[in-house]
């Protein structure tokens, strides 16, 4: 045997199954390889809950509310204030600035259309339902329902009426009110007639159909990985910039291996779209989060749900949220698996920004300590310090 091949023996053999080179894979590990790459995802699938969803035209309106700062109390605030284009459409900070700063961190949009449940708790069924939260949330846009009925009447009623149809007269309306305003503007909404509130919601349903038409055209790039899975798919060896490097194979191997990481991270898009506790830490000087607890209370109570009345949906459509769990323990603290695309280059991590590095979140595993609240899924990893820059190594090929 000569000093190459002794060498690979002796790694793959100290390693715990490391490859020195693609061929060494074995067949289940190509295959679960090939369930990771983006060309395994399946077309994207349709809304029923918006009939606007796949409409050019809505989607064209959506991105210009997406980067309108008017759509907010002080004109400062856009949806790209927190998801920006340059960053992945989201902004790198533990916890996202608007009017405010807010508990939670923002998630990345490429591909979120495909996913059943929104945000960290998933308090949402759909891209528009999700879309409005942020446009009332005091330390967000900060604004009203009729504040933006008003705005869209001003300013962009040729557009809205040439998509979904002619506007109510709004002359009659207060400026501001809204239900989760303030206590003038919740004594102004509760003043109006329920034909005159139904009117106004079906405009702010429709402002986050839109948007939602716009996310939908947001979706993941292929990446080194993509094309190092593509070339082992097709039984070929990887060449220029679809080769891994040793140690991003090694990490790779752990991932869908011995590290189980692909237990929660599956997928093109390398998320479960479930909820779990994973005992991470509350962050500094916020209020108690139960996560999909809450979470599913919010979105079984949400009208814009996909069985409510702005809903476009048939009943038998919404079957995820017919069939959702909504209570029992494993829902306390449990939150949304993110997506690792591209996580190497986002930093921190967690839903609160609680780590500020990858090897942070590899400690945290390694130690898995005890929930604050609720029963945590995880069992200590044992890793070394050579697995730990393995796997860092390889969830850098998701990012370039």
């Amino acid at each position: 045997m000569g000093r190459y091949s002794t060498i690979c023996f002796l790694l793959a053999f100290t390693l715990l199954g490391a490859a020195c080179r693609p061929a060494e894979l074995s067949e289940a590990e190509k295959t679960a390889i090939a369930s990771l790459s983006l060309s395994a995802l399946p077309p994207l699938p349709a809304d029923p809950s918006n009939r606007f969803a796949d409409e050019r035209s809505a989607a064209a309106f959506g991105a210009t509310l997406f980067f309108e700062e008017r759509m907010s109390r002080d004109g400062t605030v856009a949806c790209a204030t927190c998801h920006m284009i340059d960053r992945q459409f989201q902004d790198d900070r533990p916890r996202s600035v608007g009017l405010a700063m807010t508990d939670r961190r923002s998630m990345p949009l490429a591909d979120a259309a495909r996913s059943p449940f929104l945000f960290w708790d998933g308090r949402r069924d759909s891209l528009w339902a999700q879309a409005l939260v942020p446009m009332e949330d005091p330390r967000e846009h900060g604004g009203n329902r009729t504040a933006y009925a008003h705005f869209i009447r001003n300013t962009f009623a040729e557009r809205y009426e040439r998509i979904f149809g002619p506007l109510p007269d709004l002359s009659a309306l207060p400026a501001n009110a809204g239900p989760l305003g303030d206590a003038r503007e919740k004594a102004a909404w509760a003043g109006m007639t329920d034909a005159q509130r139904s009117e106004v919601d079906r405009i702010f349903s429709n402002l986050g159909k839109a948007i939602a038409a716009f996310e939908r055209s947001i979706v993941h790039e292929p990446t080194r990985f993509d094309r190092f899975a593509e070339a082992i798919k097709a039984g070929r060896e990887p060449e220029g910039d679809a080769v891994l490097t040793e140690q991003e194979i090694y990490g790779l191997r752990l991932f869908i291996g011995r590290g189980n990481c692909i237990t929660c991270h599956n997928g093109p898009r390398f998320t479960d779209d479930h909820f779990h506790n994973t005992g991470v830490p509350p962050a500094p000087g916020l209020p108690e989060d139960t996560g999909r607890e809450a979470g599913a209370e919010q979105v079984l109570a949400d009208p814009f749900n996909c069985l409510g009345p702005y809903s476009d949906a048939r009943p038998e459509d919404c079957t995820e949220l017919k069939f959702m769990v909504g209570k029992g323990p494993e829902l306390r603290r449990a939150f949304k698996t993110p997506s690792l695309r591209g996580a190497a280059s986002r930093p921190p991590y967690m839903h609160s920004g609680q780590f500020a590095t990858l090897d942070e979140v590899l400690d945290h595993y390694a130690r898995a300590p005890a929930s604050p609240n609720g029963r945590s899924e995880l069992a200590p990893l044992r890793i070394s310090d050579r697995e730990r820059a393995a796997l860092i190594a390889f969830l850098g090929t998701l990012s370039e």
